[in-house]
């Protein structure tokens, strides 16, 4: 890999577990990535929400261990969908925050991804908040129940800015474990509406995806990917940045999105903080990886 991407090792996997339907999904990626990136140990974790029992079941729970129950369910799941041969350990807590949670175990265990699951509906609701975009010190992989467990087609989501780099950093530290893996870089430009009023909108389609056109290949050049990696330009029309992505990706079959937590570009706010929060909480077709350094 060359050294103009830094991406650290992938070691240790972190996968968030709820005892859900997704649980299936998730144990058996993890397990492909795991398998894929060489990675040394997953931690499963499930938090145990007891303020969630009523009073009206409390007595009847005093005689019952959860965490061996809980551990007991999981291990079964986790033996019957993790195929791969990398050691795995599960973690049990009842923390009343998981965002805390996530935090205080990424932090103990060096963990260098967490994998949780895509369960958000169409208006942007999930069950993990965007504060672990912002709490987690480490990459960020969200999978939808029905994602495709393989790695053939990546999009790499860039401006062309240099905090974008590090999503091409994943993807290289990818294509490093496996090289037949085919990566795009994708660009969403849009029209600056204060011009919309004065020039016919489509003169300045043509005229801004000229534009990112240009600087894409020289920003790609500077990269030393203009040979290895084709890019995808599409106009963000009348949607979110967000939905044209996962309409545009679901529409190309590709099989994982790579964005940086942040970035910065005059035409498009790709990659800027608020976009990839979108994209954190978009019903997505595909798994997202928000890189994070």
């Amino acid at each position: 890999m060359s050294t103009i991407f830094a991406t650290n090792p992938i070691k240790n996997i972190l996968v968030g577990l709820d005892l859900s339907a997704i649980d299936n999904t998730l144990i058996k990626y993890a397990s492909f990535i795991a398998e894929k990136l060489q990675v040394e140990k997953v931690y499963f974790v499930h938090n145990i929400k007891r303020y969630e029992f009523s009073n009206l079941f409390s007595e009847a729970l005093d005689d019952i261990n959860l965490d061996d129950v809980v551990g007991e369910e999981l291990n079964d799941k986790i033996e019957e969908n993790f195929s791969s041969t990398i050691e795995w350990e599960v973690l049990i807590s009842d923390d009343p925050y998981t965002e805390s949670l996530f935090n205080y175990i990424v932090n103990k265990y060096a963990i260098q991804l967490t994998i949780v699951g895509n369960k958000n509906t169409a208006n942007g609701s999930g069950v993990l908040s965007n504060k672990l975009l912002k709490l987690l010190k480490c990459h960020i992989l969200s999978v939808p129940k029905k994602a495709a467990i393989k790695l053939e087609k990546t999009w790499v989501g860039t401006d062309f800015s240099m905090a974008s780099k590090k999503a091409f950093g994943v993807a290289e530290y990818i294509k490093s474990k496996q090289e037949d893996t085919k990566v795009n870089a994708v660009y969403v430009y849009k029209i600056p509406l204060q011009f919309s009023h004065y020039l016919p909108t489509e003169n300045m389609a043509s005229t801004i995806k000229k534009h990112a056109t240009e600087k894409g290949a020289r920003f790609m050049r500077k990269l030393k990917l203009d040979q290895k990696y084709d890019l995808e330009i599409y106009r963000k029309q009348d949607i979110s940045i967000s939905q044209r992505l996962n309409q545009e990706g679901q529409k190309e079959n590709i099989d994982l999105l790579i964005v940086a937590d942040k970035g910065s570009n005059t035409f498009s706010s790709l990659l800027v903080g608020s976009v990839t929060e979108d994209l954190f909480n978009e019903l997505l077709h595909f798994p997202l990886w928000v890189a994070k350094y």
